[in-house]
């Protein structure tokens, strides 16, 4: 074969097109993603997220998660003092108890530290002597909260109108309305989560409790624990049960719909090739449509409840296993089943003994995968249906004063999808591998 001067001009053409053709696309790749960037990022106003932000608000948030507050308020009508967590009526002290930082009587005075000390004076008058600052004196009444301050141009810690003053410290808050004078001051942990205050156990060290369960008070202990009105431990263990069941009714139950449905969908054993393009269409239907849209769709059906979750659960899923099963069953071996036909076996015997052996360690894979996945979309479908521990945390967060219980529901979920992690790795070992060996 002779190779003529045109043709090695026609070869290096060809490569130098190539190249350039490279060189192009090396640089209009990254283009188009800085382009693509630069779109979001005008609009999505992402210059303007910044000044939208509230430091502040976010700080508050953070705090709240892993410390609570105090509250010490006083009724500017009545002069009624109350003392209590996160101001909540089943976290007040009573009328003649208190925390040691405050000391009440004819005047309540309240110690912040630092030196930072507000009075609870006679009538509604309250004073906070601020260190480095001077002293904050308010006569809250009919004509607003008559506030008084140290010479010169109030600090941005302070927000005063005519009707509500704020002053907000590095030691705690004080706030003063024409009817009400409130303090808060922020304590590191979770205040009353093992017993609240009314408890004979609460304020005890782990070695008062241990001793008094040994004295024979374990029973009453554990029902202290399990009926705490402020954390709700009761209810919180009936929360995670019921979102582990929505995620165990929908992920099994869409295995034993999406099982017969997959052979009709697979080419092997469905002929029909309108059979088959209907169950695929059917199963890219259920599965296009997210879980939350079934969700609310199914509410207005069936109403709100975990079963509504579950139901929400089962149809995605079918969907999503009516295509995995479908194509783990094309890719069956012919030789068990012909094995099996040849010992005149039945259509139903040759899938039960040549067929689903091939594909059940697909199907339990996949089962218990989506068990665990599932778990967590679970807790997301309870706040929508009503259900689970989703419902707890969209009810904490509705307050905006429970973070800390957010915090708590968090890890918890957190826990139970390790847990569940766990428990499906070692039913996968057991189940498929045959023992618990492996990592």
């Amino acid at each position: 074969m002779t190779v003529t001067t045109s043709d090695i001009d026609l070869l290096k053409a060809g490569a130098d097109h190539l190249f350039r053709t490279k060189r192009l696309m090396g640089f209009a790749v990254p283009a188009v993603a800085i382009l693509y960037l630069a779109y979001i990022f005008f609009a999505f106003d992402v210059a303007g997220l910044w000044s939208r932000a509230d430091v502040e608000k976010a700080h508050t948030l953070i705090s709240d998660s892993y410390s609570y507050k105090m509250h010490v308020t006083r009724d500017n009508r009545t002069g009624q003092v109350d003392v209590s967590i996160e101001g909540r009526r089943n976290g007040t002290y009573d009328a003649d108890k208190a925390p040691d930082w405050v000391a009440r009587g004819t005047e309540t005075v309240i110690d912040l530290g630092r030196d930072n000390i507000v009075t609870f004076g006679p009538g509604s008058r309250v004073t906070y002597a601020i260190p480095g600052y001077g002293t904050f004196t308010a006569d809250p009444g009919r004509n607003g909260v008559n506030a008084t301050y140290p010479p010169g141009e109030l600090p941005g810690w302070i927000n005063a109108s005519r009707n509500r003053v704020a002053i907000t410290t590095e030691a705690g808050r004080l706030t003063v309305t024409r009817n009400r004078t409130e303090v808060f001051r922020y304590f590191l942990g979770w205040e009353a989560f093992w017993f609240t205050i009314d408890s004979p156990y609460y304020g005890m060290n782990v070695i008062d409790v241990a001793s008094h369960a040994v004295r024979g008070e374990a029973g009453d202990i554990w029902t202290a624990f399990w009926t705490n009105t402020m954390w709700r431990h009761q209810d919180v263990a009936w929360a995670l049960f019921e979102t582990i069941l929505m995620a165990f009714l929908g992920t099994f139950g869409a295995g034993i719909v999406a099982l017969p449905l997959a052979f009709l969908a697979a080419r092997n054993f469905s002929p029909f090739l309108a059979v088959r393009f209907t169950m695929r269409r059917a199963f890219d239907f259920v599965r296009g449509v997210d879980a939350l849209i079934w969700t609310i769709v199914l509410a207005r059906a069936f109403g709100p409840g975990p079963l509504t979750g579950a139901l929400a659960i089962l149809v995605t899923d079918t969907g999503t296993f009516g295509k995995i099963f479908s194509e783990a069953l094309e890719n069956v071996d012919k030789a068990p089943i012909e094995g099996v036909t040849s010992t005149g076996a039945n259509a139903v015997q040759r899938y039960r003994f040549g067929v689903i052996p091939q594909v059940v360690p697909v199907l339990i894979s996949q089962l218990l995968y989506f068990l665990e996945s599932n778990t967590r979309s679970a807790t997301v479908i309870g706040a929508i249906t009503g259900g689970g521990i989703g419902l707890l945390i969209t009810q904490a967060i509705i307050t905006q004063q429970d973070w800390e219980k957010v915090t708590y529901f968090i890890v918890l979920i957190v826990l139970l999808v390790m847990a569940m992690d766990s428990l499906s790795g070692w039913l996968r070992r057991r189940l498929i591998a045959g023992g618990d060996s492996g990592p």
